[in-house]
C-alpha cells in the first residue's frame, strides 16, 4: 500500500496547486512558475548540493535523460499550465488534465510495453469518465457548450509533458540520486525560465508580488507541489509502473473539488459524489487486479 498512499497525498498536494494557484491568479503564469521553483531550489540546496557535486559525473554522462526530464517534468508542465490558465477556463484545463493517465498508457505500452490487462483498461476508463462526471457534474451535454481555444492546445502541451515525463522517470531516474536529481532539474528550469520572466516583466511591467498571501503561496508552491509531490510521484513510479501511478490523478478534480468546497465554501452535489465513486472504482481495478493476480503467480505450488 506504501506507493498507493504516496500517490494519494501526491494528488492532494496537486490539488492544492490548483486551489492556491487560484488565489495568486493576478499575476503573469511564468512569474508564478518561476517563484515556485525558485523556492524549490533554495529548499533542496541544502538537501541536495553535496550528492549532486559528489554525482556531477553521473549527471553529466546521462546528461541526456536529465535533460528529458528536466524539460517534461519541470519547465515545460509548467510553463504549459499557467500559459493555459491565461486563455482558458479552469473546467477546461480540469476536463484536458483527464487525459494524461490515458495519454501516459498509450506511451507505456508503445515506448516501454508495458502490459495491462482487459480489467484494467476497464478500470482506467472508468476513472476517466468519473473524473469528467464530476467536473461536468453529470450533465455531458454541457461538454459540448464548453469554449475552447489556444489555451487548451496550450494545455495539451502539459498532457503530453507530464505522459512523457512519467515514461521516463520508470526509464531513467533509477540513474541518479532523489534529492541530488531534483536540485539539478530545479536549478536548469530557473535558468531557463529567468529570460522567460524577464521578456515577461519586459512586456506586462513587474508585478507587486511582494504581499502576504502572494509569499504564503509562492512557499506553498514551492514546498508542496514542487518538492514532495515530485518526491512522492517519483518513487511511487519506480514501485509501480506509469500507468499505475498516473491512473490516481483523475482524481485532481475530485480532490480539488472537495478543497473548493472546504475552503471556498463551493457546493458538492449528489452526482459530484456519484462521480468520486466511479473514479475510485477505476483506480481500484487498474492498480488491484494485477497486485491480486501477481500474488496468486508467486503463491507456492502444491504438487
Amino acid at each position: 500500500m506504501y506507493p498507493y498512499f504516496l500517490m494519494i497525498f501526491v494528488v492532494i498536494f496537486y490539488a492544492g496547486n490548483i486551489l492556491v494557484g487560484k488565489a495568486l491568479n493576478d499575476l503573469p503564469p511564468f512569474t508564478i512558475a518561476f517563484f515556485r521553483l525558485l523556492v524549490a531550489f533554495m529548499i533542496l540546496m541544502p538537501i541536495g548540493l553535496r550528492t549532486a557535486w559528489k554525482k556531477r559525473l553521473t549527471f553529466k554522462e546521462h546528461k541526456g535523460p536529465l535533460f528529458v526530464l528536466t524539460l517534461t517534468g519541470i519547465t515545460f508542465f509548467n510553463m504549459f499550465v499557467y500559459g493555459a490558465l491565461q486563455f482558458t477556463t479552469a473546467t477546461n484545463v480540469s476536463v484536458l488534465e483527464t487525459i494524461i493517465p490515458v495519454v501516459t498508457v498509450i506511451l507505456s505500452t508503445g515506448l516501454i510495453k508495458e502490459k495491462l490487462q482487459r480489467i484494467q483498461w476497464l478500470g482506467i476508463f472508468l476513472s476517466f469518465f468519473g473524473a469528467v462526471w464530476v467536473i461536468l457534474d453529470g450533465r455531458f451535454l454541457k461538454l459540448a457548450s464548453l469554449t475552447w481555444n489556444i489555451g487548451d492546445g496550450i494545455m495539451m502541451g502539459a498532457v503530453i509533458s507530464w505522459a512523457v515525463y512519467s515514461v521516463c522517470v520508470k526509464q531513467y531516474m533509477h540513474l541518479f540520486p532523489p534529492y541530488a536529481v531534483l536540485l539539478v532539474m530545479t536549478g536548469i528550469s530557473v535558468l531557463l525560465l529567468m529570460p522567460v520572466v524577464v521578456m515577461e516583466w519586459w512586456w506586462l511591467g513587474v508585478p507587486a508580488w511582494n504581499t502576504p498571501d502572494h509569499i504564503a503561496g509562492f512557499l506553498y508552491l514551492g514546498i508542496f507541489p514542487s518538492f514532495f509531490a515530485l518526491v512522492f510521484y517519483n518513487r511511487a513510479v519506480e514501485l509501480l509502473n506509469p500507468s499505475q501511478a498516473a491512473i490516481f490523478l483523475n482524481f485532481l478534480p475530485v480532490v480539488t473539488l472537495y478543497g473548493a468546497y472546504l475552503w471556498l465554501g463551493e457546493a458538492i452535489t449528489f452526482m459530484k459524489v456519484m462521480g468520486a465513486l466511479v473514479v475510485i472504482g477505476g483506480v481500484l481495478l487498474t492498480t488491484q487486479f494485477k497486485r491480486k493476480r501477481s500474488q496468486v503467480n508467486d503463491s507456492p505450488k502444491k504438487h
